[in-house]
């Protein structure tokens, strides 16, 4: 046993953790000491089993809670609660592990573990809406963490800079912000908590719209993640990377990057995997695929998360006033009590697109006092924060709100000032939507020519994004010719004028194939079928085994235990967001274990093969466009934009076509 756990030492130590992790698993987990648990627990989380880290973690607890090691068992309580609070967003079961830490830690000296509790209990209480808790929890992380653990100082840091930016204390959040990305950038964090940094500090950016920012601290991580992300951290790189690249206009990498975020991160996201659907769901809809997006918004909405104002935007698009004006005054009537670390419950930065989405569905309502009320306070909100984004939405909103109250010199104006701001943050989707508005504002003046030459203008930026009113006269590209092809045991591939050769991996022949055929979508099934050459497979049905294995289904009636003690402590101390919070969270899971669990407890089976095959296919492509990385790194970031991943996948290359030799 040994032998094995001094090879998976050595595989963890290069980054190969699937080797770690199977050496470890062949070495017999029971048998494994703490410290070599320990190892488990890292390994398996970098690996991309989740439910793995946190069992580790939890018998590492019970040995040293039996063992008389306070410390020991505080710190696997940390970890579980952190994995927890991080990874499902679960916040019954994060107080209930924080508990256990904070009396195993009553009896012990100031210590890494101490600064640890305090920074996950601070983001326990920001998930939670308690700020004012949160930031104290936060200030005590960064005082022990400055003692004893630099990178728990850095995580308060940012959990402190949150509270700032959320209270409406820009300036001093920013300059709390630049704090951490210091501690970061300055290489002594380990990779995860580094990621950890990275991640927040986009997603405090990306809430507060501060889009500039959001950018550069984006690409800083992507350089970091090429090399040293792990676990479920490079997923979310790439979902921040989607955002900035729909902000941008190129739709078409945005919703490559969000497809492929949601399958990098299922293995390890529960109800936070809405954060990426959502984020799919706006792309395509800025793209005008409106079944698309309610796909993706529904799957969200499933999950447990809160997919407003996306679902209320599909309704309006598919000229569903009703439903959608319904929609959305419950939204904004029933705030989400939903935690999450991307998006922080009860905020007036979660309440604006809400407000944002309300204007637009208001004035096709014919609610023109909703418009204005939304209106007013958007344009509060936006001041609050100091965000061109922000004062964008807001001018915007009252242009359109002029426009229909018949004052077209008020909406001229602000849909001018949109356009500028929108300009100056350099989004151009967005800009051309205000420029509509513009044009009618000039119509509505009796100024024919102005409005035609910025509704020209407007049509001619969206054309270059993808929207559907394509440009018809632009001329045929010059196809540039590339090779793909097999030869014997090894790939020849050309492009750009360098060759690489490469062994043979089932990945490759996927490839060959989308290449082969540009724009066509391949039903997952008809790929894998493709390749074995048996065309009539790819109707095959069948079970694809059970809904939920047998330690999924442990793992979530464990959730479910805990659920209900935090639950029966919260109802006693007659804490009512506490209950409401625990109430919901033990609705999604009953939810899910109904779903796997049929009459007299039978397993419920996968109703096909299809998700099964999706998951194989997308990590075969993904394995091959990384090795290809190594020798042609210009070609793997082709591929990255181009391939589209998931139950239907296809190569559909930017402007500028190449022609494959398959």
């Amino acid at each position: 046993m040994s032998s094995l756990v001094e090879r998976a030492k050595v595989a963890a130590a290069d980054g190969d953790w699937e080797q770690a992790y199977d050496l470890l698993a062949e070495a017999d987990p029971a048998r494994l000491n703490r410290a070599d648990l320990s190892l488990l627990a890292g390994v398996a989380y970098a690996a991309g089993h989740f439910d793995v880290t946190i069992e580790t973690w939890e018998r590492v607890f019970a040995e040293a809670s039996a063992a008389g090691e306070p410390l020991a068992a505080a710190d696997a309580a940390v970890h579980v609660a952190m994995h927890l609070l991080f990874d499902t967003a679960f916040m019954a079961p994060v107080r209930g592990w924080l508990a256990r830490a904070d009396r195993l830690l009553a009896s012990c000296d100031p210590s890494a573990v101490h600064a640890w509790f305090a920074a996950v209990r601070a983001y326990e209480r920001l998930l939670s809406g308690d700020l004012a808790t949160a930031r104290q929890q936060a200030d005590r992380a960064i005082g022990l963490g400055a003692t004893h653990d630099r990178a728990a100082a850095a995580i308060g840091h940012v959990a402190s800079a949150r509270c700032l930016l959320l209270a409406g204390d820009v300036r001093a959040g920013l300059a709390m912000l630049d704090e951490a990305g210091v501690a970061m950038l300055s290489g002594e964090l380990d990779p995860l908590s580094t990621g950890v940094v990275y991640c927040e500090v986009v997603c405090a950016l990306q809430a507060l719209a501060q889009y500039d920012l959001a950018e550069q601290w984006t690409q800083a991580m992507e350089r970091w993640a090429r090399t040293n992300a792990i676990g479920s951290l490079h997923g979310r790189c790439r979902v921040h990377r989607a955002e900035i690249l729909r902000l941008r206009g190129d739709c078409d990498a945005a919703e490559h990057e969000a497809s492929a975020a949601c399958e990098e991160l299922r293995p390890y996201l529960r109800r936070e995997l809405g954060w990426p659907l959502t984020e799919l769901g706006r792309i395509r809809l800025q793209r005008g695929d409106v079944a698309g997006a309610e796909q993706a918004f529904r799957e969200a909405h499933e999950c447990g998360w809160d997919a407003q104002p996306g679902l209320a935007l599909v309704h309006l698009a598919k000229q569903e006033v009703e439903l959608a004006i319904g929609s959305i005054r419950y939204a904004l009537a029933h705030p989400s009590s939903v935690p999450s670390k991307e998006q922080p419950p009860n905020t007036q930065l979660r309440r604006a697109p809400l407000l944002e989405a309300h204007v637009g569905i208001s004035l096709a309502a014919g609610q023109l006092d909703e418009a204005r009320l939304a209106t007013e306070e958007l344009e509060r909100i936006a001041a609050r924060f100091e965000s061109k984004a922000l004062l964008a939405a807001a001018a915007g909103a009252r242009g359109k709100l002029c426009l229909a109250s018949d004052d077209a010199g008020g909406a001229r104006g602000s849909f001018g000032r949109a356009a500028e701001l929108w300009n100056e943050v350099g989004a151009p989707y967005e800009m051309a939507l205000v420029r509509l508005g513009l044009a009618d504002a000039h119509r509505a003046e009796g100024n024919a020519p102005l409005a035609d030459l910025e509704l020209r203008s407007a049509r001619s930026m969206l054309a270059r994004q993808g929207s559907p009113a394509r440009v018809t006269d632009a001329p045929e590209p010059v196809a540039t010719t590339a090779v793909f092809r097999r030869e014997g045991e090894t790939w020849r591939i050309t492009f750009a004028g360098q060759t690489a050769r490469l062994a043979d991996l089932k990945g490759l022949h996927y490839l060959a194939r989308l290449l082969g055929e540009p724009g066509r979508a391949f039903a997952v099934l008809e790929l894998v079928a493709l390749e074995r050459g048996d065309a009539a497979s790819t109707n095959v049905t069948g079970d694809a085994g059970p809904v939920l294995d047998a330690r999924a289904k442990q793992v979530y009636r464990r959730r479910l235990a805990e659920i209900e003690e935090d639950l029966e402590e919260a109802t006693a101390r007659h804490d009512l967001g506490r209950v409401e919070q625990a109430q919901t969270e033990r609705e999604l899971l009953v939810r899910e274990l109904s779903r796997a669990v049929g009459l007299g407890g039978r397993d419920r089976l996968a109703s096909n093969t299809a998700e099964r095959a999706r998951a194989s296919v997308t990590r075969a492509i993904r394995q091959a466009i990384e090795r290809i990385r190594e020798q042609h790194p210009s070609l793997a970031e082709h591929l990255d934009r181009a391939v589209r991943t998931g139950g239907q996948c296809s190569y559909v290359p930017e402007a500028g076509a190449i022609r494959w030799q398959v």
